[in-house]
């Protein structure tokens, strides 16, 4: 119960003085406190409807999304200004959370005997342009009766977006080659573009290697056993699989984890918000660097402080140079600065007190 709420109670039978005392609080603090009793209700109620609302995007998200996102999503679609640190504290109040889970598996076993693939990019993933630089991976959804639902991921580092996908119930090369298709009926073409993957033995197969040559996609692979081998994959991976299990050991049959993953993984090309991009959707032909900013800064004018107005470029003719100010006129001159005149000397107080009583001053 709140202290200064006990003290309104019980003021007219033991006075606010002596509860105040009694529980350790100023009489001040009550007074404000029972002065902003309207404002608190006030913020009380503003706080309900934005509740309502969080939940409502929570619920879009299918539970996935927590406080940055569900920001970002005000931000876009109303405008409002809403502090992302307002969203945490009221999903913490009505116990509303996003999905924070963690699992550990191995899907990658290497092929000792197999050829590997030179590293091109230096584990580099980042990509100025669309359709130059992929990753690839595989990743499951456990399924009850100790079966798996596999998937394999082709995804553009440029624009983060999904390019191609497959789902099978084995982990043989034809998943990875399937992927790699569907993301050449995706792009059209994949050709010059380099495909960075691990060391599995999917992608160290023949039948990948002539998936890639005849596609004519250059293959990159890192060291082994390095955590940033395929970090931005394994990011994917990892949020794909506590977003579509939320929480649950496994899919109840094959065909509800296929469901699930086709969901989510339209929604994640499409609707899902990305922090990379500054909390924008992945798209097939903007890059990180033109998109991720959810509100563009204004252009720096460089005459904002003096009294002439910047000239836009000219398309044609010569450059006529650097632009010269005007002169000022007589009235606009700033007056001219007076000469500082030296400051007079001043006797201290001794010397006062010695010339008085007719002594020579020390030196």
């Amino acid at each position: 119960m709140n202290r200064f709420q006990c003290v309104a109670d019980l003021q007219r039978r033991h006075g606010v003085k002596r509860l105040c005392s009694i529980l350790g609080v100023s009489r001040s603090g009550f007074f404000y406190w029972r002065r902003t009793a309207a404002d608190r209700v006030a913020r009380q109620a503003a706080d309900a409807r934005l509740a309502a609302r969080i939940r409502a995007v929570h619920q879009e998200s299918d539970g996935t999304y927590g406080a940055p996102r569900i920001t970002a999503e005000f931000h876009e679609t109303s405008g409002e200004a809403v502090n992302h640190k307002r969203v945490a504290r009221i999903m913490r109040a009505s116990g509303i959370e996003g999905v924070r889970l963690r699992r550990r598996h191995r899907t990658t076993v290497p092929d000792p005997a197999a050829a590997k693939a030179p590293d091109l990019i230096g584990r580099d993933f980042t990509a100025d342009k669309p359709n130059t630089k992929y990753v690839g991976d595989i990743t499951y959804l456990p399924v009850e009766g100790g079966k798996f639902c596999c998937l394999a991921t082709v995804i553009d580092l440029a624009s983060r977006r999904l390019a191609g996908w497959a789902i099978a119930g084995h982990m043989r090369a034809d998943l990875v080659t399937d992927a790699l298709a569907a993301a050449i009926r995706t792009r059209g073409s994949l050709a010059g573009s380099i495909t960075h993957t691990d060391h599995g033995a999917q992608y160290t197969s023949r039948a990948f290697g002539q998936a890639c040559e005849s596609a004519g996609v250059r293959r990159n692979m890192s060291a082994v056993g390095s955590s940033t081998d395929n970090a931005l994959a394994e990011s994917f991976n990892a949020t794909f699989e506590r977003e579509t299990l939320q929480g649950r050991k496994s899919c109840p049959t094959e065909r509800e984890a296929r469901l699930d993953a086709f969901r989510w993984l339209h929604r994640y090309n499409t609707r899902r918000r990305h922090s990379h991009l500054g909390q924008r959707y992945p798209s097939p032909s903007k890059t990180p660097s033109t998109s991720h900013q959810l509100r563009w800064p204004k252009p720096h004018n460089p005459c904002s402080g003096l009294r002439v107005k910047a000239q836009p470029p000219q398309p044609h003719g010569p450059d006529p140079g650097p632009a010269r100010l005007p002169p000022l006129a007589q009235h606009e001159r700033p007056p001219p600065r007076r000469p500082r005149r030296p400051a007079p000397r001043t006797r201290s107080y001794l010397q006062r007190e010695r010339h008085s009583m007719g002594q020579a001053p020390h030196r």
